[in-house]
């Protein structure tokens, strides 16, 4: 095996689903890694130990020169797809940004992970990843676009939308595309790859990457469904429904971003075929089967460790139930304010007990009461102390999970429901001197109750959370007068 390369690598996606696996896998190799994303928050989430964290968007060309400085090597793992229309056009300039950055800061390579390509393919998706390696390949800076077809792992959109199937439709009527065939490859394969891919390859290569398998996806939910021990959907193909008009339906089925969900759908037209005999006699190895690679998908799950803040996909979040949504539906409102931090803080830690939740307080008790009616802790309203919190605290029917004072309180929800929630208040200084005070719920669904629960909500979610952080800013304001001059 080649001697490991020293140089810094850049995972430039790091939030996503890809990157946020690689970085701890790079980590573990020794090597120093900088992380790279749109929000440094999101970042922050992820609590790596010894990570760089920069911000950079492709899109905004000006932010990639201080996220490529002094990096060797660079792994582009960011799409558009969950931008909705005209996703491609927006790939390809921030694959065309990218490359020339790259080859401004002196970057030795960059590593790209692309999808199977099939000859007629005609999906704006499959198309698009295509053309993203094009683009990056046009630059100086040579590069290896790995292209995967299905990856199997906890949060791998295939994955979960396959996953929200098996759990909860017991019957599925669906078109010819459940027999489309391909050949998944496993999380864990893949990130072996791309961290040992450089070490072997200098140069700029396409590699197709794939198991040892090629199944239809019925054969894989039925597969998934064995090794969770739940029983397969009954599954009736039929004739009419082309994936376009199946993809419309999966608001009810998946909470996977329906952006992304429907443009996978449209591409299930095609069989995926993958010829890796090339990185087979580069990087030769066993490679998991589709049953081995679903059994550490939940096994890497039920080992996560517990959380203090929202983190998409955290397996505590979503009480440790494999058949809980791997994304979660999300609602917010916010509010500036001139209070101090420490005053805003205040109010935030009174939440709950005989304070209440700051706005429309009859409709947070007739939540309570209809938990209540079914058995629930609706009505058990308490709290330790009046204003001071710790982890571990009841407030209501919440948990206080976690606490960054004058930053971030984080409440797991409690009240019977279909799915499994959270809600985050923080603080965050705007540029103006102001605090931009924030209220998100996080839902991970239960399956079509959990997201028809959710979507009835949706309505008061759009008010309540607005006025609550309006509220919660008036309040700190009326504490704290500003000085007069003397």
């Amino acid at each position: 095996m080649a001697d490991p390369q020293p140089g810094q690598r850049l995972v430039f996606g790091a939030t996503g689903y890809i990157g946020s696996h690689l970085v701890p896998r790079l980590l573990a190799e020794g090597l120093p890694v900088r992380a790279c994303g749109r929000n440094l928050s999101t970042l922050e989430s992820r609590q790596w130990s010894g990570v760089e964290l920069c911000v950079a968007d492709a899109l905004e060309p000006e932010s990639l020169d201080a996220a490529l400085a002094d990096i060797e090597i660079a792994y582009y793992l960011v799409h558009s797809m969950a931008a909705g229309r005209n996703f491609g056009e927006l790939d390809l300039a921030a694959a065309d940004n990218f490359q020339q950055a790259a080859a401004a800061a002196g970057v030795r390579q960059i590593i790209y992970l692309g999808g199977l390509v099939p000859l007629k393919a005609s999906s704006e998706h499959i198309v698009s990843r295509r053309d993203t390696g094009e683009a990056l390949r046009r630059g100086q800076v040579p590069v290896i676009e790995l292209r995967a077809g299905i990856i199997v792992g906890p949060g791998s959109a295939a994955f979960e939308v396959m996953r929200d199937l098996v759990f909860h439709l017991p019957i599925m009527i669906t078109p010819r595309w459940v027999r489309a065939r391909s050949q998944p490859i496993s999380l864990e394969d893949l990130l072996r790859t791309l961290v040992e891919l450089p070490d072997h390859c200098p140069h700029s290569a396409i590699f197709d990457i794939a198991g040892d398998e090629t199944l239809s996806y019925q054969d894989m939910m039925t597969t998934l469904a064995e090794v969770a021990g739940h029983r397969p959907p009954l599954i009736i193909p039929v004739p009419v429904l082309s994936p376009r008009l199946s993809s419309y339906w999966l608001r009810l089925v998946t909470s996977v971003p329906y952006n992304i969900a429907r443009a996978l759908i449209e591409g299930l037209k095609h069989d995926f075929e993958a010829d890796d005999t090339p990185l087979r006699s580069l990087l030769p190895g066993p490679r998991q089967s589709f049953r081995e690679a679903v059994a550490q998908a939940f096994e890497t799950e039920a080992n996560q460790a517990l959380v203090s803040r929202w983190s998409e996909g955290a397996f505590a979040v979503r009480h440790q139930r494999r058949d809980y949504a791997y994304y979660a539906k999300q609602a917010s409102g916010s509010a500036l304010s001139r209070a101090p931090a420490a005053a805003l803080w205040r109010v935030i830690t009174s939440i709950g007990g005989t304070t209440r939740y700051f706005y429309l307080n009859p409709l947070w008790t007739l939540r309570e009461v209809l938990d209540w009616s079914v058995g629930g802790p609706g009505l058990n309203h308490q709290r330790r102390h009046p204003i001071e919190l710790r982890v571990g605290d009841r407030i209501d029917s919440w948990s206080v999970i976690g606490i960054e004072p004058q930053s971030r309180l984080s409440l797991a929800f409690g009240m019977r429901a279909p799915g499994a929630g959270m809600l985050e208040l923080t603080l965050t200084p705007s540029t103006d001197g102001q605090t931009r005070v924030t209220a998100t719920a996080y839902w991970h669904p239960a399956g079509v109750w959990g997201l028809l629960y959710w979507y009835a909500l949706a309505p008061a979610h759009l008010i309540i959370f607005k006025g609550m952080t309006r509220e919660i800013c008036a309040r700190a304001e009326a504490s704290s007068p500003e000085p007069t001059l003397t």
